[in-house]
């Protein structure tokens, strides 16, 4: 099971430094690539360290709307979307390349994470931008979600994503954040891992167990204790057998 995280995401010494900490533990890293956060400096910190401690890299990008931090749907049109994420990822990529390494995957933030992935026309469109850009770039997405639909018809590498720490519905969508319960506990969100790993299931906010097929699980590297949460959550992985290493 490959361990992500989102980064680059803060700003300050306190921002690196949790990011640094997570590089320690995860395999893939989403590093936020001037959307919704981030700038050149933060990527190119966050790329040098990922790639000193063999963590994949991968792009973040989000609506540009730093004052909602991508997470405000802003309906704009596909073409408009399409060409924001090219210019992240293309500006991610060049820094990337710098270090000496190269971006491996894209995982779109927030909003725009969202709606690629219960919007046939967008996911088609970033599908293909992305295809555009280097066939070999796989998307992270939502499992059984419009975008990984995309990808697959054209050929592109994916990975189904699950997450640790957000609660699900019963219709397999996260709750919305600004909902009581959205976000869980660190004894929860391992519980909750653990069972995606294992079982390929999670338990919903309402008590029902749908079935989620992850390669990879995620801890959103801005949640309150995010570090010791990613710590915990491998050590419990390995505990129960699930090697932790980065999707194929």
């Amino acid at each position: 099971m490959d361990l992500n995280a989102d980064m680059a995401e803060g700003n300050g010494p306190e921002g690196w430094a949790a990011d640094a900490a997570l590089l320690d533990v995860v395999t893939s890293a989403n590093i936020a690539c001037g959307g919704h956060a981030g700038d050149p400096e933060t990527m190119r910190r966050a790329c040098e360290a990922a790639l000193g401690r063999g963590v994949r890299i991968g792009a973040h990008p989000g609506y540009a709307d730093r004052e909602n931090f991508g997470r405000i749907e802003l309906a704009l049109p596909v073409g408009e979307i399409a060409s924001q994420v090219e210019e992240q990822l293309a500006l991610l990529r060049q820094i990337a390349a710098e270090e000496g390494g190269s971006v491996t995957h894209v995982k779109p933030h927030g909003a725009l994470y969202h709606r690629a992935a219960s919007d046939p026309e967008l996911a088609e469109a970033l599908a293909e931008r992305i295809a555009s850009v280097d066939p070999a770039l796989a998307l992270l997405a939502p499992a059984d979600s419009e975008l990984l639909s995309a990808a697959r018809r054209l050929e592109l590498p994916t990975a189904a994503e699950g997450f640790a720490d957000r609660a699900y519905g019963d219709d397999g969508l996260l709750v919305p954040r600004e909902l009581p319960g959205s976000l869980l506990g660190p004894e929860q969100a391992i519980r909750q891992a653990l069972s995606l790993a294992i079982d390929g299931t999670v338990t919903t906010a309402d008590g029902s167990t749908i079935e989620i097929a992850a390669d990879s699980v995620c801890v959103h590297g801005d949640s309150p204790g995010a570090v010791e949460l990613t710590r915990d959550l491998r050590a419990a992985l390995a505990g129960s057998g699930v090697e932790v290493k980065a999707f194929a």
